[in-house]
């Protein structure tokens, strides 16, 4: 579980560290940062399957993401007495990702790149500093392992330093390069705890959807992230899951109703028969909100429960009616998973708020950066970046 998440300089999100529970609900109003806060989620994901450069070009490009605002605010400006000036820079351009959690927590740099000569990647960033550690707040007596420019040590089983790679690409994290068992078992069980995250982002429901498509299907005990092997997903939390919550969870948003596999050819495919009906449908026949309910419950009631699993905007193309049950079904799976969910929806909000371990982070911009209402200085977590 993630107690602290903590962001730098990416877009809105200039110096963010917000105390995290089990259950996590972001609010706000339209360009409040939301968005931005799901990205960098995404991001630091990113970083253990070697893909947070390309991420970050998906953006724009590392310039593009970073923070446009000045270094830090004075006093007179945040009271209205002057206008947003520039400065002098005090620290070198960066972006910051970063987390506190059990077994342990973890922390990354981007950087303007080195110039190198006779490149045309001269606009990826560098990865300038990576930290593994126990506990809350990084202190050098607490970390791991520590990686600064390309030199990466880690302890040994008596506490010294080891130097364990010296030539890391500056493009590459640790994460997926230095995962060895041997040498720094830190870093592979850290690897792999940040790739079980799972992120749902507004599954598609058009005609062409992958989740309208019967699939060949074999045992999935986690959704794909587009949902078309929900049929098979579905029949494999029949059998090695909790089928009877796959009843009961039908049942609370469509009384009466019954999904089914069918197997035709060696291709799954779901039907739906709901009272009134003279025949079942098939998943090409489904409204889109039934179908986006239907893949809610799959990737809620997995197998398999993550570590963290992200839900953006889930009540997208819902029926209003169908909010209080998806909330119902949030809040069982949180019980297995840490879960966010970001939403915009009333009846979702507050049928999620009525669980008292529902922390909510209500994000709110004021001269363009993103802060959370109710969050002062003094409440923030303890949190302390690596030194470059």
């Amino acid at each position: 579980m993630l107690h602290t998440l903590a962001v730098a300089n990416y877009r809105s999100l200039r110096d963010l560290t917000l105390p995290l529970g089990r259950l996590n609900l972001v609010t706000g109003a339209n360009g409040s940062g939301k968005s931005s806060l799901y990205r960098s989620l995404r991001l630091l994901a990113a970083t253990a399957h070697g893909s947070a450069t390309s991420s970050l070009a998906a953006e724009g490009g590392f310039e593009s993401v970073l923070w446009a605002g000045p270094e830090s605010f004075a006093r007179a400006v945040k009271a209205g007495d002057h206008p947003v000036q520039g400065g002098p820079r005090r620290e070198p351009v960066h972006l910051r990702l970063g987390f506190a959690g059990d077994p342990f927590s973890y922390a990354i740099e981007f950087g303007l790149p080195t110039p190198v000569p006779r490149t045309l990647f001269g606009h990826d960033p560098e990865i300038k500093r990576e930290a593994i550690w126990h506990g809350e707040r990084w202190h050098p007596r607490s970390t791991l392992v520590d990686r600064r420019g390309n030199l990466v040590r880690a302890r040994d089983a008596d506490g010294r330093w080891q130097v364990i790679e010296q030539n890391l690409a500056g493009f590459d994290s640790m994460l997926p390069q230095l995962a060895d068992p041997e040498r720094a078992p830190e870093v592979l069980e850290l690897r792999r705890q940040i790739r079980s995250w799972r992120f749902y982002d507004h599954f598609r429901s058009d005609r062409g959807a992958p989740a309208r498509r019967p699939h060949i299907g074999t045992r999935t005990p986690v959704l794909a992230d587009d949902g078309g092997d929900l049929a098979a997903a579905w029949q494999t939390i029949r059998e090695i899951g909790d089928e009877e919550g796959l009843r009961a969870a039908v049942e609370d948003a469509f009384a009466g109703a019954e999904v089914s596999v069918q197997v035709v050819d060696g291709r799954f495919g779901l039907t739906f028969s709901q009272p009134g009906l003279l025949r079942p449908l098939a998943q090409s026949e489904l409204s889109d909100g039934t179908l986006r309910y239907l893949l809610w419950i799959a990737a809620l009631l997995t197998p398999r429960p993550p570590g963290l699993m992200v839900l953006n905007e889930p009540e997208t193309s819902l029926h209003p009616d169908l909010l209080a049950p998806l909330g119902r079904l949030i809040r069982r799976a949180a019980e297995a998973s840490q879960l966010w969910v970001v939403s915009h929806a009333r009846p979702l909000i507050d049928g999620l708020l009525e669980d008292p371990l529902t922390h909510r982070i209500e994000l709110d911009k004021d001269l363009s950066e993103t802060f959370v209402h109710g969050l002062d200085l003094f409440e923030r977590p303890p949190w302390t970046w690596p030194k470059r």
